[in-house]
């Protein structure tokens, strides 16, 4: 399977690949129990009563044969891709788009239904929080195992083990099994091992989730270390600026199907922009009715409160959340986060900001309104989204909705250089004046 590199063509220049897919497909046969591992003795018994289980079930009018089957779910299908030497992809879709599953295939740890696969190089892989370490074993001999499997020799992966160990920031507990870790030690591990006994080929999923803020920022700026090394990378993330930021190309899977293939400013794009009209006003399709707050509508308004899906970029605007407040509460903070077409968040407003509105008394059951008013020429002209949620600050989130609505910004009014950088185009205050006479100043001598 690795008898030589596979060469294709790009730019007028010859690239290795090292993955190639194609006609990939994976198949779940769902609704049926799950029995336990069978023996020969249990396979044997069951060739000799299958006769007799099938003429009762034809006695009791049941189908047999193919239609005793449970019903299938593909979670992909005729899939076909390949990546490049160096390249760093990001997958990106909605739940249960199959992105894990894609990986759990490519890591050998799922079995395809159809279709080829071709690896070039080591794989080190970071999936979901299990796979990879024995539980019984210490964190130390998890290293090694890991190292081993890899192909390392025992001195290569002794090389790296402090590195590895100081990354992980588990010193004390790297001879304790790892079945008595942490969700977050055992991702902190996990992830130093799969980064730092550089397979050539990083399979990282969204587990990084696991993991604190300041741990996810870690990891990516080792996954950005890794990329520029020259090695590949696999990464499925819902965290869109991560994907822009990390990734040099983006697939988006969707319906078990590629839907795009691009640049990961592209990809993402179109990504959040699917599903998600531009509309000024959002209805909460199912409220969660067991919640003492949910959020029943967010709109968007002009400065004359009027609903409007465009807002040139000279005129301010309003952000109008309605809710609904079911039990008695105190401390209620609503809120919401605007984002761009890149997934970046802009920023998190909430209601409780206002100090006349954080010192309100307890609030009483009943449907209320917040309303945000945003200045003129501060968001660049673009498309943006709105997330919205409820909570107690410091205590719990109550409930939270994502991307709601979307709503463009308009170039009317926007008369700033096309190339100027910068997430926000606020048209700022300045002052301009001269110096004292130049001839009270000392010149210099020449």
């Amino acid at each position: 399977m690795d008898e030589g590199p596979l060469l294709s063509p790009t730019a007028g220049r010859l690239t290795m690949e090292v993955i190639r897919v194609e006609g990939l497909g994976k198949r779940f046969f769902i609704g049926g129990v799950q029995t336990k591992f069978r023996t020969a003795r249990d396979a044997i018994s069951d060739a000799f009563v299958a006769p007799f289980k099938r003429a009762a079930s034809l006695l009791r009018g049941h189908a047999t044969g193919a239609a005793e089957l449970h019903e299938t779910m593909w979670a992909f299908r005729n899939i076909s891709f390949s990546v490049n030497q160096g390249e760093v992809v990001g997958l990106v879709g909605k739940n249960g788009a199959g992105k894990t599953t894609m990986l759990k295939v490519l890591s050998r740890i799922t079995e395809p239904t159809e279709g080829s696969i071709e690896i070039r190089g080591r794989v080190g892989s970071l999936l979901e929080v299990g796979t990879g370490f024995h539980p019984e074993l210490s964190g130390r001999e998890n290293v090694f195992l890991n190292g081993a499997i890899l192909g390392m020799r025992r001195t290569e992966i002794a090389a790296k083990f402090d590195e590895i160990i100081d990354f992980a920031e588990i010193g004390k507990f790297i001879d304790t099994p790892v079945k008595h870790y942490s969700s977050g030690m055992y991702v902190r591990l996990a992830f130093a091992v799969a980064a730092h006994l550089e397979p050539e080929i990083l399979i990282v999923d969204e587990v990084l989730s696991v993991g604190d803020a300041a741990f996810q920022r870690k990891c990516l700026g080792k996954m950005g270390d890794v990329a520029n090394s020259g090695r590949t990378v696999l990464f499925v993330s819902h965290n869109m600026a991560a994907v822009t930021q990390l990734c040099t190309r983006a697939l988006l899977l969707e319906n078990g199907s590629v839907a795009m293939d691009g640049a990961p400013h592209e990809v993402v794009s179109d990504y959040l922009a699917r599903g998600v009209e531009n509309q000024a006003e959002w209805q909460n399709p199912a409220p969660d009715t067991e919640a003492e707050v949910e959020v029943v509508a967010v709109r968007v308004k002009d400065a004359q409160d009027v609903l409007q899906p465009v807002i040139n970029f000279k005129d301010p605007f309003q952000i109008e959340i309605e809710y609904e407040v079911r039990e008695a509460n105190r401390g209620i903070s609503i809120a919401f986060q605007i984002v761009d077409s890149q997934g970046v968040v802009i920023w998190t407003s909430e209601d409780t900001d206002t100090p006349d509105v954080r010192d309100r008394m307890i609030m009483e059951p009943g449907t209320y309104v917040s309303t945000c008013h945003v200045p003129q020429g501060v968001l660049r002209p673009g498309r943006y989204f709105v997330n919205t949620g409820a909570h107690i600050r410091g205590v719990r989130i109550i409930t939270g909705h994502q991307q709601v609505l979307a709503f463009d910004i308009s170039s009317v009014g926007f008369n700033m250089p096309p190339g100027r950088q910068g997430v926000l185009a606020p048209k700022l205050d300045w002052d301009f004046r001269a110096l004292e006479d130049r001839a009270r100043v000392p010149q210099p001598q020449v």
